[in-house]
Protein backbone atom coordinates (compact mmCIF):
# COMPACT_ATOMS: atom_id res chain seq x y z
CA UNK A 1 0.00 0.00 0.00
CA UNK A 2 1.58 3.43 -0.93
CA UNK A 3 0.37 7.14 -0.38
CA UNK A 4 -1.53 8.82 -3.05
CA UNK A 5 -2.14 12.25 -3.44
CA UNK A 6 -5.95 13.09 -3.82
CA UNK A 7 -7.42 15.45 -6.18
CA UNK A 8 -10.91 14.95 -6.14
CA UNK A 9 -12.86 16.77 -3.71
CA UNK A 10 -15.64 14.27 -3.66
CA UNK A 11 -12.93 11.08 -2.91
CA UNK A 12 -11.62 13.62 -0.53
CA UNK A 13 -14.85 13.64 1.49
CA UNK A 14 -15.79 10.39 1.16
CA UNK A 15 -12.50 8.53 1.95
CA UNK A 16 -12.34 11.50 5.20
CA UNK A 17 -16.20 10.07 6.46
CA UNK A 18 -15.70 6.62 5.98
CA UNK A 19 -11.96 6.67 8.60
CA UNK A 20 -13.13 9.50 10.76
CA UNK A 21 -16.52 7.96 11.83
CA UNK A 22 -14.70 4.67 12.48
CA UNK A 23 -11.93 6.32 14.31
CA UNK A 24 -14.58 7.07 17.35
CA UNK A 25 -12.05 7.42 20.24
CA UNK A 26 -9.86 9.95 17.97
CA UNK A 27 -12.81 11.79 16.44
CA UNK A 28 -16.35 13.16 17.60
CA UNK A 29 -19.13 14.29 17.33
CA UNK A 30 -20.24 12.85 13.99
CA UNK A 31 -22.04 16.09 12.96
CA UNK A 32 -17.81 17.49 13.48
CA UNK A 33 -16.90 14.79 11.45
CA UNK A 34 -19.03 15.62 8.24
CA UNK A 35 -18.56 19.58 8.76
CA UNK A 36 -14.51 18.36 8.58
CA UNK A 37 -15.62 16.40 5.57
CA UNK A 38 -16.72 19.07 3.84
CA UNK A 39 -13.16 21.22 4.71
CA UNK A 40 -11.09 18.83 3.43
CA UNK A 41 -12.82 18.58 -0.22
CA UNK A 42 -10.54 22.20 -0.77
CA UNK A 43 -7.35 20.93 1.30
CA UNK A 44 -4.44 19.06 0.02
CA UNK A 45 -4.90 15.39 0.52
CA UNK A 46 -3.59 12.10 0.71
CA UNK A 47 -4.60 8.52 1.34
CA UNK A 48 -3.59 5.17 1.68
CA UNK A 49 -6.21 2.57 0.23
CA UNK A 50 -6.07 -1.30 0.38
CA UNK A 51 -7.58 -2.08 -3.13
CA UNK A 52 -10.33 0.41 -3.42
CA UNK A 53 -10.97 0.74 0.43
CA UNK A 54 -9.67 3.51 2.42
CA UNK A 55 -7.07 2.71 5.41
CA UNK A 56 -5.78 6.15 6.14
CA UNK A 57 -5.94 9.91 5.11
CA UNK A 58 -4.30 13.20 5.78
CA UNK A 59 -5.26 16.78 5.00
CA UNK A 60 -3.42 19.63 5.16
CA UNK A 61 -4.50 23.06 5.80
CA UNK A 62 -2.03 26.04 4.48
CA UNK A 63 -1.41 28.65 6.61
CA UNK A 64 0.86 30.76 4.92
CA UNK A 65 3.31 30.69 2.56
CA UNK A 66 5.81 29.38 4.70
CA UNK A 67 3.71 26.50 6.79
CA UNK A 68 1.40 24.33 6.32
CA UNK A 69 -0.65 22.07 8.66
CA UNK A 70 -1.61 18.43 9.14
CA UNK A 71 -5.22 19.86 9.74
CA UNK A 72 -6.67 15.59 10.33
CA UNK A 73 -4.95 12.10 9.96
CA UNK A 74 -6.49 9.18 10.84
CA UNK A 75 -5.41 5.21 10.37
CA UNK A 76 -8.10 2.92 10.80
CA UNK A 77 -7.06 0.40 13.71
CA UNK A 78 -6.78 -2.43 12.04
CA UNK A 79 -4.08 -0.41 9.76
CA UNK A 80 -2.36 1.25 12.81
CA UNK A 81 1.29 0.43 14.01
CA UNK A 82 2.09 -0.75 10.43
CA UNK A 83 3.75 2.43 9.08
CA UNK A 84 1.09 3.67 7.03
CA UNK A 85 1.11 7.12 9.28
CA UNK A 86 4.80 7.01 8.89
CA UNK A 87 3.91 6.93 4.67
CA UNK A 88 1.46 9.91 5.28
CA UNK A 89 3.76 12.30 7.34
CA UNK A 90 6.91 11.58 4.26
CA UNK A 91 4.84 12.15 1.48
CA UNK A 92 3.27 15.25 3.54
CA UNK A 93 6.81 16.59 3.79
CA UNK A 94 8.46 15.87 0.35
CA UNK A 95 4.83 17.51 -1.42
CA UNK A 96 6.08 20.75 1.25
CA UNK A 97 9.72 20.70 0.05
CA UNK A 98 8.21 20.72 -3.25
CA UNK A 99 5.99 23.43 -2.69
CA UNK A 100 8.50 25.60 -0.85
CA UNK A 101 6.95 25.05 2.74
CA UNK A 102 9.71 25.50 5.21
CA UNK A 103 7.45 24.44 8.58
CA UNK A 104 5.04 21.74 8.96
CA UNK A 105 2.46 22.00 11.90
CA UNK A 106 0.18 19.76 13.86
CA UNK A 107 -2.35 20.10 16.94
CA UNK A 108 -3.13 16.90 19.21
CA UNK A 109 -4.64 16.98 22.42
CA UNK A 110 -2.66 17.49 24.96
CA UNK A 111 -1.41 15.03 27.99
CA UNK A 112 -3.26 16.78 30.76
CA UNK A 113 -6.47 15.63 29.86
CA UNK A 114 -5.42 12.77 30.50
CA UNK A 115 -7.05 10.85 27.51
CA UNK A 116 -5.25 7.27 27.09
CA UNK A 117 -6.19 6.82 23.18
CA UNK A 118 -4.15 10.13 22.46
CA UNK A 119 -0.65 8.86 24.17
CA UNK A 120 0.56 7.15 21.27
CA UNK A 121 -0.27 9.76 19.25
CA UNK A 122 1.48 12.50 20.68
CA UNK A 123 4.61 9.82 21.05
CA UNK A 124 4.23 9.21 16.79
CA UNK A 125 4.28 13.09 16.35
CA UNK A 126 7.84 13.28 18.38
CA UNK A 127 8.94 9.94 16.63
CA UNK A 128 8.20 12.27 13.37
CA UNK A 129 10.62 15.03 14.33
CA UNK A 130 7.61 17.14 15.54
CA UNK A 131 8.74 19.41 18.65
CA UNK A 132 5.96 20.64 21.54
CA UNK A 133 5.56 23.73 20.80
CA UNK A 134 3.27 25.45 23.28
CA UNK A 135 -0.14 24.35 24.93
CA UNK A 136 -3.05 26.18 24.30
CA UNK A 137 -5.56 25.10 27.13
CA UNK A 138 -8.99 26.49 25.75
CA UNK A 139 -8.19 26.57 21.42
CA UNK A 140 -10.97 23.59 21.10
CA UNK A 141 -12.06 23.97 24.51
CA UNK A 142 -11.10 23.61 28.24
CA UNK A 143 -11.41 19.86 28.38
CA UNK A 144 -9.61 19.23 25.28
CA UNK A 145 -6.55 21.38 26.13
CA UNK A 146 -4.25 21.82 22.41
CA UNK A 147 -0.67 21.36 21.87
CA UNK A 148 0.91 22.70 19.47
CA UNK A 149 3.76 20.83 17.73
CA UNK A 150 6.18 21.86 14.61
CA UNK A 151 8.85 20.25 12.47
CA UNK A 152 10.85 21.87 9.46
CA UNK A 153 10.35 20.30 6.47
CA UNK A 154 14.15 19.78 5.42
Amino acid sequence: MEVSLITDPAQKEAITLTVMHKLPLWFSPPEDIDRKAKIHRDYPFFAVLDGTEPAAFAAVKIHNPYTADIYNIGVLEPYQHRGLGHQLVQAILDWCRQEGFVFLTVKTLDESANYPPYDSTRAFYLREGFLPLELFPTFWDADNPCLFLARTVK
